[in-house]
């Protein structure tokens, strides 16, 4: 468990249900010993893992005990409140939300959207005076992590600007000074990766659920709280900057900037949707300027991670836009926020076909038929689990139809080897299987059947045992396991029947008592039965005796001594028996 990174597993509760694995867009899940870990050097940290698993066992790292050390080291710390507060606290006066903050002990509150608007104006400079071809927007860093990791060869193609948050960071600095203490607050876990990625400027990064946890600590509920006069946003309220959180927001911004028809948009949201179209967009010929505004959570940041979900996308679209103030637009923006993107190369190889096949054939699966590619493991196809394998992500036991066979295997194995007769029989009294030694105490035509079919899957139990309706009554789970003697020919068969899925199947064990093995065995525990009873008898009696003994004993011993103490003449003439 590595709690430093953004997400982590906490592996005491991960119960290897691959959950994480079906639903994480990248596949950035390593299961080790049945635990399914965060591979940080592959995860987006889009926090889909997060909110799918069952268990709670995926994490997102607790940063409030920074916060309030940050609180106590500066004078001045100022929260970078995301524009979806108006979604996380649907109706809730500002003023009444800054109160609640100061009330922490932040000193201010500003809105993350006034970054977004120097981040509109430097895009449309960038728009204006670009060659044709694909821009694609760094405003989510889960989306810049998507692009370095998974499609490298489209990193020439991003923005270099800062995110939204980064450039706020550096308005708050121009305006505060560079002592200022910054706290975003979002419902984004990959805010956290900015703050970890640079610690000077952004000192802590919070989610909506860690500050509502915060408030409960304190006590305090917003509603309940009086703004003062000076409960408004620092420096000033932002403008159509505020409209980020929802897909096409950052296009209006630009558009709104850049009076040019011959410049695209095109807003695009979730990691899935995301796949889909970056696939082969280098190789296009865009022939034109296409800004490609990308967000790697559905709807946009209104529904990040670790947002409320009590409402749909199209209310809290409708609430963002009615909060949206005008504003004079920022044309050109004094910050600087060039930053450059590195391609990361991403672990493991391409593997050859016959590394495939091998892998595969350790699961069982010889033939192209035997891929089922049912999903059951996180990955969409048995090939696709087969690499897993090799780079080290996965392991074969996630192989549902693989543990299905092996567990069989090792049942019938086990059915196979037993000195006495074993069947397994359904509801309708079907065998399900049997052994060999099963068909041989029965004799005649079932040995016949058994030779030619092993095992007599779906043959009728009413057709080769007399006293089948014994395992009919096994079938109920309130009867116990029934064991009897029963004459079957010339042979006398102890007969246990038990439930083994109660209603659905029914196990029985046969041993031909009659055998002159058999017998032997049951004279041998009989002897050895007797031989217990009869020590047990002796040591009882040893016991008595013994205790006897002791006690004749002792009184001898009383007599002796008594005549000891006694004066020489009256042991000599012996004791009145009128004095005794």
């Amino acid at each position: 468990m590595n709690n430093q990174q953004p997400i982590y597993t906490e592996h005491i509760r991960c119960q290897d249900c691959y959950k994480c694995v079906r639903q994480c867009p990248v596949k950035a899940i390593q299961v080790v010993n049945d635990s399914a870990r965060v591979m940080s050097e592959r995860c987006i940290y889009c926090g889909t893992c997060v909110n799918v698993c069952p268990v709670g066992a995926k994490k997102v790292r607790d940063d409030l005990s920074r916060a309030k050390l940050l609180l106590k080291r500066k004078a001045k710390v100022v929260v970078s409140l995301a524009p979806s507060f108006t979604t996380e606290f649907p109706g809730l006066e500002p003023g009444r939300l800054i109160r609640s903050l100061k009330a922490l002990g932040f000193w201010g509150v500003s809105e993350t959207a006034l970054g977004a608007e120097h981040v509109s104006a430097a895009c449309a400079a960038v728009l204006k005076v670009g060659p044709p071809g694909a821009y694609i927007s760094t405003a989510c860093p889960s989306v810049v992590e998507m692009v370095r990791k998974y499609y490298p060869d489209l990193v020439p193609d991003l923005l270099r600007l800062v995110s939204p948050l980064q450039a706020h960071c550096a308005l708050l600095r121009e305006t505060y000074g560079e002592e200022v203490g910054i706290v975003f607050i979002g419902p984004c876990i990959s805010k956290k990766l900015e703050s970890d990625a640079a610690p000077d400027r952004l000192h802590v990064a919070l989610t909506f659920r860690e500050l509502q946890r915060w408030f409960e600590d304190r006590g305090i509920d917003p509603e309940s709280e009086t703004p003062l006069p000076e409960d408004v946003f620092v420096p000033r309220l932002a403008a159509e900057g505020a409209l980020y959180p929802m897909d096409g927001g950052m296009n209006h911004g630009i558009s709104a900037r850049l009076d040019d028809p011959s410049v695209r948009y095109m807003a695009l949201s979730g990691v899935a949707n995301l796949q889909h179209s970056m696939e082969g967009l280098r190789e296009a010929s865009v022939g034109k300027r296409l800004f490609l505004e990308l967000l790697a959570c559905e709807g946009g940041c209104v529904n990040g991670p670790q947002a409320r979900s009590s409402c749909g996308t199209v209310l809290k679209r409708l609430q963002m836009m009615d909060y949206v103030k005008d504003g004079e637009l920022v044309q050109d923006s004094s910050l600087d926020l060039h930053r450059e993107v590195e391609a990361s190369a991403l672990p493991g190889a391409v593997h050859e076909t016959a590394e495939l096949l091998q892998c595969l054939r350790r699961l069982g699966k010889t033939t192209k038929e035997d891929e089922l590619n049912c999903g059951g493991c996180g990955y969409d196809t048995c090939r696709t689990l087969a690499g897993a394998m090799l780079d080290g992500r996965a392991e074969p036991n996630m192989c549902v139809s693989y543990m299905r066979k092996l567990a069989l295997n090792k049942a019938n194995a086990l059915i196979r080897a037993m000195p006495t007769g074993a069947v397994i029989v359904d509801e309708n009294l079907f065998i399900v299987d049997c052994n060999h030694k099963f068909a041989e105490i029965l004799g005649g035509e079932t040995l016949t059947v058994y030779e030619a079919k092993p095992g007599m899957g779906g043959a009728d139990l009413r057709k080769v045992l007399p006293f089948h309706e014994l395992f009919a009554k096994g079938l109920d789970a309130e009867v116990p396991p029934l064991r009897k003697d029963l004459r079957l020919g010339d042979r006398v068969v102890r007969v246990t029947i038990f439930p083994i899925e109660t209603g659905s199947l029914v196990g029985g064990i046969l041993q031909d008592i009659t055998e002159p093995a058999v017998q032997r065995e049951e004279i041998i525990q009989q002897a050895q039965a007797v031989i217990r009873k009869s020590l047990t008898t002796v040591q009882q009696i040893a016991y008595l005796l013994g205790e006897n003994a002791a006690d004749t004993e002792l009184m001898l011993n009383g007599i002796i001594d008594s005549y000891r103490l006694a004066p020489a003449g009256e042991a000599a003439r012996g004791k009145d028996p009128r004095h005794v």
